[in-house]
C-alpha cells in the first residue's frame, strides 16, 4: 500500500492547491474586470457639474440672459440641451436653440421635482442654481440612465465590507465543496489503480474492476498482471528444473567419480608400477579431486541461488573463524611458493559479526584457493581483517599476476560465474567467486573486487555487524 498511502493524499493536496489557486485567481480576474468596466465607463465627464457650471455662467443681462460661447460650445459637444426656469413665475424665461420644440414652456413644482430627480419626457436631466432661477440640463434619452428612486438602509451600507467578505467566505467554501464532491469519485476510482500498480510492483496476481474513468487502464493493468504472472510460472518452472537437473547431475556423478578417485588412488600407491604410471595416476586423482570439487560448488551456488541453503546466523569471531582457515591450509602441506601474511593490527583480537561459520570459511577458503590457483608461479596471499564501526570488513589479496581493468569491472558487475581469460581454457575465477558474492549476499554484505597495492588481486568483503 506504498503508492496508495503516499500517493492519494499528494493528489488530494494537488487538487487543493489546485482548487485554491483558480479561485483566487478568478477573483483577481473578475476584480479586474469590474475596474476595467468601471474605468471605461466611467469618464472625468459629470453631467451635474456641467449643470453647475452652465448656471453660474448664466448672466442676466438687460436684454435678458446671456451665456458665454465657451459654455455653448461645450453644450454641442455633449449634444446637450438647456433651459432656465424663473423662480417667481416658473416659466422658461432662457432656452438654448437645440431645446426640443414638444418641451413644456412653464412648469409645476412637481414638475421640477420630476425633474431633478429624473426625466423629461424620457430625456435624462440634471440641474443648477442659477441667478433668479433654476437651470436643467437635458441630454439625449440614451445618454444617461438615471436611478429615481435610490434609498438603502443605512445599516446595510455600513455593513457592506463585512457582509462583503462574509459572502466571499461563503462562495469558497461553496467552491471548495463543489470541488471535493466533483473530485472524490476520482479519487475513489485512482485508488484501486494505484493499489493495482503496488500490486505488480511486488509480484502479486491483479484483478481490477473493468468499468468507471478508468476503466481502460484497469483493463490493460488487468492483462499485464496475467502476462507477469504467466512469466513468473514459466520461470518458476525452468528454474526448478534447472536445480532440479544440476542436483540430480552432481549426485550421479558422485558415485562413479569416488570409484575413479578410489582406484587411482590405490595405483598412484601400487608398487608394482613404475614412477611413470604412478605419476599419471597421481594426475588422475588430483584432476579428480578438481572435479568433485568443482560439482561440490556447483551444487551450493545452486542452492545458495534458489534460497535453498539455510544459513545458521550465530554470534562469531570473524578473526578467530579466518585464522582456523588459515591454519587449515598450513595443515594442507601448503606449498612454500604461497605464504600467508597476517596484517591485522595486533591491537584487534575480535571482530564480532552475525554470520554463518561454516559458509564465511568457505567463503575465505575459495579466496585463499583462487589466489594459489591463478599464480602458478607463486604468491605472497595477505590477510587482514578491520573493525570499521558497524561493519567488519576482510580482505584477502596477493602480490601475484591480478588482473586487468576490464576483468576487474566484469568480475564486480557480471552476475554470471562463466568468466573467462582470453588466453585459457580453463576457467578463472568461476565458480569460486560466485560462491563468495553468494555466502556475503545471504549475510547482507557487500564484496569489492579491485587490484592489490601489492600488485596482485584484492577481494573486500564487508559484513554488517
Amino acid at each position: 500500500m506504498v503508492i496508495s498511502m503516499k500517493s492519494i493524499p499528494k493528489l488530494i493536496r494537488r487538487f487543493v492547491g489546485i482548487m485554491m489557486l483558480s479561485t483566487i485567481l478568478l477573483a483577481i480576474l473578475n476584480i479586474t474586470f469590474f475596474v476595467i468596466v468601471f474605468v471605461r465607463n466611467t469618464s472625468a465627464f459629470s453631467p451635474w457639474d456641467m449643470a453647475d457650471n452652465a448656471a453660474a455662467a448664466l448672466q442676466s443681462t438687460d436684454g435678458g440672459y446671456s451665456i458665454s460661447d465657451d459654455v455653448i460650445a461645450e453644450l454641442k459637444e455633449e449634444d446637450a440641451w438647456a433651459f432656465l426656469i424663473d423662480n417667481d413665475t416658473r416659466q422658461v424665461v432662457w432656452r438654448t436653440d437645440n431645446l426640443p420644440n414638444h418641451l413644456p414652456a412653464q412648469y409645476t413644482l412637481s414638475d421640477i421635482a420630476q425633474l431633478t430627480r429624473g426625466y423629461i419626457d424620457g430625456y435624462p436631466t440634471f440641474t443648477g442654481e442659477a441667478q433668479n432661477g433654476l437651470l436643467v440640463l437635458g441630454f439625449p434619452k440614451d445618454r444617461f440612465w438615471k436611478h429615481t428612486r435610490a434609498s438603502w438602509d443605512y445599516n446595510f451600507i455600513a455593513n457592506l465590507p463585512r457582509n462583503t467578505i462574509i459572502i466571499l467566505a461563503v462562495n469558497v467554501v461553496l467552491i471548495f465543496l463543489i470541488y471535493v464532491a466533483v473530485d472524490s469519485k476520482l479519487l475513489r476510482s485512482i485508488r484501486p489503480i494505484t493499489n493495482g500498480i503496488q500490486n505488480l510492483s511486488d509480484g502479486s496476481p491483479v484483478c481490477l474492476k473493468e468499468k468507471g474513468l478508468f476503466s481502460e487502464l484497469a483493463e490493460r493493468i488487468n492483462k499485464t498482471s496475467e502476462i507477469l504472472q504467466m512469466q513468473t510460472e514459466q520461470l518458476r518452472k525452468k528454474e526448478a528444473a534447472r536445480a532440479n537437473w544440476i542436483a540430480g547431475v552432481s549426485h550421479d556423478i558422485r558415485t562413479p567419480l569416488s570409484m575413479i578417485m578410489g582406484y587411482a588412488g590405490q595405483l598412484e600407491n601400487s608398487k608394482n608400477l613404475s614412477e611413470t604410471e604412478r605419476k599419471k595416476a597421481a594426475v588422475v586423482v588430483r584432476h579428480s579431486s578438481r572435479m568433485k570439487d568443482l560439482i561440490n560448488d556447483l551444487n551450493l551456488a545452486s542452492k545458495l541461488e534458489y534460497d535453498m541453503q539455510p544459513l545458521t546466523i550465530k554470534q562469531e569471531n570473524a578473526i578467530s573463524i579466518i585464522r582456523q582457515v588459515i591454519v587449515d591450509f598450513m595443515n594442507t602441506n601448503l606449498d612454500d611458493k604461497f605464504p600467508i601474511t597476517w596484517k591485522t593490527a595486533d591491537t584487534l583480537s575480535a571482530c564480532y559479526i552475525n554470520a554463518d561459520k561454516d559458509l564465511l570459511k568457505r567463503a575465505i577458503a575459495n579466496l585463499i584457493q583462487n589466489s594459489i590457483n591463478h599464480n602458478e608461479n607463486g604468491c605472497v596471499i595477505y590477510v587482514s581483517v578491520d573493525d570499521d564501526n558497524n561493519t567488519c570488513k576482510i580482505c584477502i589479496e596477493d602480490n601475484g599476476i591480478g588482473a586487468s581493468d576490464e576483468q576487474i569491472d566484469r568480475l564486480n558487475n557480471t552476475p554470471h560465474y562463466m568468466i573467462c581469460d582470453t588466453n585459457t581454457a580453463e576457467q578463472r575465477h568461476g565458480l569460486g567467486l560466485l560462491i563468495v558474492k553468494q555466502i556475503i549476499k545471504g549475510h547482507q554484505g557487500e564484496i569489492l573486487i579491485d587490484h592489490s597495492e601489492y600488485g596482485g588481486f584484492k577481494v573486500i568483503l564487508i559484513i554488517p555487524k
